[in-house]
C-alpha cells in the first residue's frame, strides 16, 4: 500500500483574504508548519499580482523559509509558462500547480481562460519539463469540478475521464481532484477514484476537497477506501477559492484529516506538539476568521 501523503495548503487559506498579510508573518507561520510532518506544503503562487495580490510576496516569503533536507517538500502554483518559468529558478520548489478546471465556466472566473486555452497552457508548461528536470520538479494538475458541476455546464465521468487522458498523454504524474465548491458526494468520490486508480497506476491522484463542517470526514474517508493516498486540507479550514461562487464553502481543516486517519490506525508521521502550536499561531495570521 502507498505511503500516505497529508499536504497543507497555507497558499489556499492565504490567498483570498484582502488585508496583505506581512511577508514576516507568512514566514513565521509556514516555517512552524514546516516542523509538522507534512509531505508537502502548498506555500505559495507564482501569478499575476493583480488576480491574486496576496501572494505577491511569494520570493520573498521563500527565502526566509528553514527547510530541511528530505523533509517537508514545497509546492507553489502556476497559472502559465511565464509563471512556470519563474517558479523554476528557485531550487527550494519540488511541485509546479497548475489549476485546470473541466468547467468553462470556473475556468474563466479563476484564471481567465478557457478550457481549450487552458490545454494550451499545460501543453507550453510541458515545454519546460526538461528544465523542471534539472531543478527535480514535478507538475501537478489541480483538476477543477471533478466531481460535478454547479455552473450548468456539461459534467459526466467520461467527460473527466477524456481530460484524465489528455493530461496522461502529455506525461502528467500527479493529479489532485478538486472539489473546488463542495459539491461531492461519498458515492461518486468513491466512483471516480477507484475508476482512475484502477485505469491509471502511473498517475498519483490526489484528493483536493473543499468542504461543510459536516461532510468533511466521509469524503475523506470515501476517497482513502477508494485507494487514495493523498490528501489536501489547510490548518482550521482556513481559505476557499476567492474566485468562486460557492467561495464560502473552505477547505477540509488538515488536523481533522490528521486525526482521522489516527483513530483508524494509520500513521501519517504528524508531530502533534508541533500541529498544536501552528494551529495557535494560525489565529495571527488569520485575525479575522
Amino acid at each position: 500500500m502507498n505511503k500516505l501523503k497529508i499536504i497543507d495548503c497555507p497558499r489556499d487559506a492565504m490567498q483570498g483574504i484582502y488585508e496583505f498579510i506581512p511577508t514576516e508573518i507568512k514566514a513565521e507561520y509556514i516555517n512552524s508548519l514546516l516542523k509538522i510532518g507534512f509531505d508537502t506544503l502548498d506555500f505559495g503562487s507564482f501569478v499575476s499580482p493583480k488576480a491574486i495580490p496576496q501572494m505577491r510576496d511569494t520570493a520573498e516569503v521563500l527565502k526566509k523559509l528553514e527547510l530541511q533536507p528530505d523533509g517537508t517538500k514545497l509546492l507553489a502554483i502556476i497559472a502559465n509558462l511565464r509563471g512556470a518559468r519563474d517558479a523554476c529558478h528557485f531550487e527550494e520548489i519540488s511541485y509546479l500547480g497548475f489549476p485546470f478546471s473541466i468547467s468553462e465556466s470556473f475556468q474563466m472566473l479563476n484564471i481567465n481562460a478557457s478550457v481549450k486555452e487552458s490545454l494550451g497552457r499545460i501543453e507550453e508548461i510541458n515545454v519546460v519539463h526538461k528544465l523542471c528536470d534539472i531543478y527535480n520538479k514535478h507538475l501537478v494538475i489541480y483538476l477543477s469540478m471533478a466531481f460535478g458541476n454547479p455552473y450548468g455546464d456539461d459534467w459526466s465521468i467520461d467527460l473527466l475521464n477524456e481530460y484524465v487522458k489528455k493530461l496522461k498523454s502529455m506525461g502528467i504524474k500527479y493529479i489532485a481532484l478538486s472539489d473546488t465548491v463542495g459539491f461531492s458526494t461519498p458515492d461518486i468520490i468513491k466512483t471516480i477514484f477507484e475508476l482512475f486508480i484502477r485505469e491509471y497506476p502511473e498517475i498519483e491522484f490526489g484528493a483536493h476537497f473543499h468542504s461543510t463542517a459536516k461532510t468533511w470526514k466521509e469524503k475523506i474517508e470515501s476517497a482513502y477506501q477508494a485507494g487514495c493516498r493523498r490528501f489536501d486540507g489547510a490548518l482550521k479550514g482556513y481559505g476557499g477559492c476567492p474566485l468562486s461562487a460557492y467561495h464560502l464553502v473552505g477547505n477540509i481543516a488538515t488536523e481533522n484529516i490528521v486525526f482521522y486517519f489516527q483513530d483508524i490506525g494509520v500513521q501519517t508521521g504528524i508531530n502533534i506538539e508541533a500541529l498544536d502550536y501552528s494551529m495557535k499561531l494560525a489565529q495571527k495570521v488569520f485575525p479575522s476568521y
